[in-house]
């Protein structure tokens, strides 16, 4: 049986700010299968773009275990996780984060460059043409729209084949006809078996979320409280009708 894709125990990180002591995760678990597309969810202040941060090998907590694709990762030099966030994780952010001047082919090759492939453009090709952009690969990303731009940025993360894609308020810069079609995009790449984890303030794009992780004040909230919760607004929502 394969190992899940993210196995992270007691995370805990803790932040100071002049004499205030934040705790940005107090003890957190979170795992997630191959295959999954879970929604990270919380509001401002939760700790979930901590918990991001750490999940993408983007920083490391003070404390616990953190397993990604079964490599134990939490207490890795920087290098080594730029190697690790290079070979095992795709990103989407809500900025497109791609090179104005730069064709979309071209942003989509940079992380195979990186990782010294030495021709990179069918890979890149591969991926644009899988996310719908076979005809746009020349158009450099300012002449795109934003729904064209976000495909890039899907189409850059799948390109190395990476264990998990992590989305940060990935439809945040969208409206909410284009915001609709890359949630679609990213729920036929999880039928196709791609391990997907989004990280959203917003309940609408969290539906999308086979599972829901719901942080609050540095943990996770517990399944059956969501539920209560979830049960709660509805009958209150019924009532108002």
């Amino acid at each position: 049986m394969p190992a899940p894709v993210i196995d992270a125990r007691q995370l805990r990180k803790t932040y100071r700010i002049g004499d205030q002591e934040i705790r940005a995760l107090d003890g957190v678990d979170v795992l997630v299968e191959e295959g999954e597309m879970a929604a990270i969810t919380g509001a401002s202040g939760s700790g979930k773009s901590t918990l991001m941060q750490v999940l993408g090998c983007l920083d490391r907590p003070d404390s616990g275990e953190y397993f990604l694709d079964g490599e134990e990762v939490a207490k890795l030099a920087g290098d080594r996780l730029a190697q690790i966030r290079n070979r095992k994780i795709g990103f989407v952010f809500q900025g497109f984060h791609l090179l104005p001047r730069l064709s979309a082919l071209e942003n989509v090759e940079l992380p195979l460059m990186y990782a010294g492939i030495r021709d990179p453009r069918p890979l890149a090709e591969e991926a644009l043409a899988r996310v719908g952009l076979a005809d746009r690969m020349n158009n450099e990303s300012n002449q795109l729209s934003g729904g064209q731009r976000q495909r890039v940025a899907v189409a850059r993360a799948l390109v190395g084949k990476p264990s998990l894609v992590l989305a940060d308020e990935p439809t945040g810069n969208l409206d909410s006809k284009t915001g609709a079609e890359i949630l679609a995009l990213f729920n036929s790449l999880n039928a196709e078996g791609k391990t997907i984890v989004i990280v959203t303030h917003d309940p609408e794009v969290a539906k999308f979320g086979r599972r829901r992780i719901h942080m609050s004040d540095g943990g996770v909230v517990p399944a059956d409280r969501i539920a209560r919760t979830d049960s709660a607004r509805f009958a209150g929502a019924e009532a108002a009708k």
